[in-house]
């Protein structure tokens, strides 16, 4: 028997923990496989139109934090080059090179029709995928030339452009005599650190595609209103990304890459926290209701298409009444881009950009590839100048994220609420939080009461998962206006004893009359190494296991009380790494009181410890611009030391007249005079 969104008036909580049904609880936690690459996923289910479009919102915001673009970059000027035009049989081809951030050059060939007037003509924008030659590859599986030569004779424009690493795109410093692939998986891989400001591969990446959509709509030929993308393998992982985030795409054919098992094998696939919730399937139907083809094989993961994922996604479209924009093929074929997928994208693509009244007519004529001497950009592999190095290049974006954060600082209530607006999702996707979350079923057995106390031992289970999060409350019997969630990285034994007493500051506030809540047991236990095999793509971190468990348990409250006397407030109270879980968790509750270990929060390295990391932590400002969203509810840092600032903080709570309400202290505060600042900072502020 469980209880389910149970609501008591707020002057009945101090009765609870007597009236709940006695129910068993689990004395182990259950230690859960870490997803990976290759782990099977499922697809939600989703009952209306508004329901998809609000997931659509959180997978397209997901997307853009683990890219490092959110909030959106300012675009650069792209200082595009295309010179070297050749006429070919129906076409020409040109050279193509342009910044997508000041130094870092992106290249390609540009595919145009000739002979079918000035257009203005569709566009296509064409990733290429891990094949060993990349956008140069033609052979019998996969040719990008093809593709590129039969769009324009069509009457379409197509851009082929490299995947970092590959021909013309890469560092000042890449070495010229590797292989493009060495060279592809080398970004952002020298420090791990780099994850904590959300730089790599695929985030370069989707932020080159979304630039190669800026240069082909300069273009004065190109028609605005009819984009498109398509690519195979990882060039159809680029391409549904695009198509999740980019609404200027009119038309998307993602090519042996939609899957329910695969997800993608390479850095550039993969990137923290993007598939913790979501999958590609879920990422490829974000695109609904444009037009979309999915292209699968029988010989790769896509092979289950015809009847997972294919339905899958078509469920969306058919919300939105548009199941005529969703189409899914399949062929007799291992991985590939190969003649039939290539003539079922035309065929698509021909019925939605072009308006063919008979796309099925749109076959491959013969082509004579161009040698690849004729569309290297730079074949002796020396890039502009200016180009950057590939240390430079992960400076500037580490400084670029920083200016960003910088520049939303809040100088005013006014600008505090634009912060929050725009680093609130960001907050919630970094550390991967459903918040504000639903209230959660409970189970709870009856512990011996004290003088003036009732107790009893919660078990709160989030939705979906077999472990818990088990909650040690003390409620005093007359009705209490404060609630404070205490917890410590090492145990319960600082604020409960064996038998379930309380003692020290539980002790402490449980006599001033404030209601607590010891965490006994965090809901997760450990399973893996956030630094290898993808791990944070698809498994939260330890920190942000915590951090969701303090997030669950803050929303929880509300489902205990009506709120028709007042809302109680929600205190969250830790010592050690405990503290530091609870700045992270800040914007869910009133007041926040955290020891703060002493930690140097200028030093990344000391933040990639494993209960502190926390990719993409630092594009938000770290621990300070976390904390500045719960502003200005009051706030309690003890334990600074000489290394952990709250000088930004400081500046904001000034700058909001609030400074009576935000204390700092170096030195680690006694229990007593813990609990006197929580009923004083409780007392004097409503709940927020």
């Amino acid at each position: 028997m469980k209880m389910r969104n149970v609501i008591f008036p707020r002057r009945f909580f101090p009765l609870l923990l007597l009236l709940l049904p006695v129910f068993p609880l689990r004395s182990e936690k259950v230690a859960l496989a870490a997803r990976d690459t290759n782990t099977p996923r499922d697809f939600p289910k989703v009952g209306t139109e508004a329901q998809w479009q609000d997931r659509a919102r959180n997978i397209r915001e997901q997307i853009l934090v683990s890219s490092g673009l959110w909030p959106m970059p300012k675009k650069t000027p792209l200082h595009a080059t295309v010179f070297d035009k050749t006429f070919r049989d129906g076409y020409s081809v040109e050279k193509v090179y342009f910044q997508t951030w000041p130094g870092f050059y992106l290249a390609g060939n540009l595919y145009r029709p000739v002979g079918q007037g000035k257009g203005p003509f569709p566009a296509i924008i064409n990733p290429h995928g891990h094949w060993e030659k990349g956008r140069l590859t033609d052979t019998e599986v996969g040719s990008i030339p093809a593709r590129c030569i039969s769009f324009a004779r069509q009457g379409m424009i197509a851009f082929a452009y490299d995947m970092v690493g590959y021909n013309d795109t890469h560092f000042a410093d890449s070495p010229v005599d590797a292989g493009f692939s060495k060279i592809h998986h080398h970004f952002g891989v020298n420090d791990p650190a780099n994850l904590l400001w959300n730089v790599s591969l695929m985030g370069l990446q989707t932020w080159n595609s979304i630039r190669a959509l800026d240069f082909v709509e300069t273009l004065p030929d190109a028609d605005k209103t009819r984009l498109a993308c398509t690519g195979a393998s990882g060039g159809g992982t680029q391409t549904m990304i695009l198509g999740a985030i980019d609404d200027r795409l009119a038309a998307q054919a993602p090519v042996n890459m939609v899957s329910h098992v695969m997800q993608g094998g390479c850095l550039c696939e993969n990137m923290p926290g993007l598939r913790i919730e979501y999958s590609n399937m879920e990422i490829a139907a974000a695109a609904a209701p444009r037009p979309q083809l999915l292209v699968a094989a029988t010989g790769d993961w896509t092979k289950s298409t015809r009847a997972l994922e294919g339905p899958a996604v078509q469920s969306i479209y058919r919300l939105f009444n548009a199941s005529e924009k969703l189409r899914y093929v399949q062929f007799n074929a291992p991985h590939n881009y190969n003649l039939n997928s290539r003539e079922a994208v035309y065929d698509w693509f021909g019925q939605w950009l072009l308006n063919n009244p008979a796309p099925a007519s749109l076959k491959e004529a013969p082509y004579e590839k161009v040698p690849d001497t004729e569309l290297r950009v730079w074949p002796d592999g020396k890039l502009p100048a200016d180009a950057l190095s590939e240390q430079q290049l992960i400076d500037f974006l580490k400084r670029s994220a920083l200016e960003r954060w910088k520049a939303l600082l809040p100088k005013g209530k006014s600008s505090l609420e634009k912060y929050k607006q725009t680093l609130l999702p960001a907050w919630r996707h970094t550390l991967q939080v459903n918040w504000p979350a639903s209230p959660t079923p409970f189970s709870t057995q009856a512990k011996p009461p004290g003088p003036n106390y009732a107790s009893s031992e919660f078990e709160f289970r989030l939705a979906g998962e077999s472990n818990e999060i088990t909650v040690l409350a003390f409620v005093p019997l007359h009705p209490a206006a404060t609630l404070v969630i205490l917890a410590t990285s090492s145990g319960s034994a600082a604020y409960c004893t064996e038998a379930g007493q309380p003692t020290g500051l539980a002790r402490e506030l449980v006599s001033q009359g404030d209601a607590v809540w010891v965490v006994r047991n965090f809901s997760s236990v450990a399973a893996g190494n956030p630094f290898t095999n993808f791990f944070t793509t698809y498994n939260r971190t330890l920190a942000q296991e915590r951090v969701r468990d303090l997030t669950t348990l803050a929303s929880s409250v509300g489902a205990m009380e009506s709120g028709k006397n007042g809302r109680t407030r929600v205190v969250l109270c830790g010592d050690g790494s405990a503290g530091l879980w609870m700045l992270l968790a800040a914007p869910a509750a009133d007041v926040v009181v955290a020891d703060c270990a002493a930690l140097n929060i200028a030093d990344d390295q000391a933040l990639l410890a494993p209960d502190l990391f926390c990719p993409g932590l630092q594009s938000l400002g770290g621990f300070e611009g976390v904390v500045m969203l719960a502003a200005p509810h009051p706030l309690l840092l003890h334990n600074l030391g000489g290394k952990f600032s709250a000088n930004t903080l400081q500046q904001t709570y000034v700058a909001l007249h609030e400074s009576k309400r935000l204390r700092t202290e170096r030195s680690r505060l006694d229990d007593a005079t813990l609990a006197r600042w929580i009923s004083s900072a409780a007392q004097a502020s409503p709940a927020f």
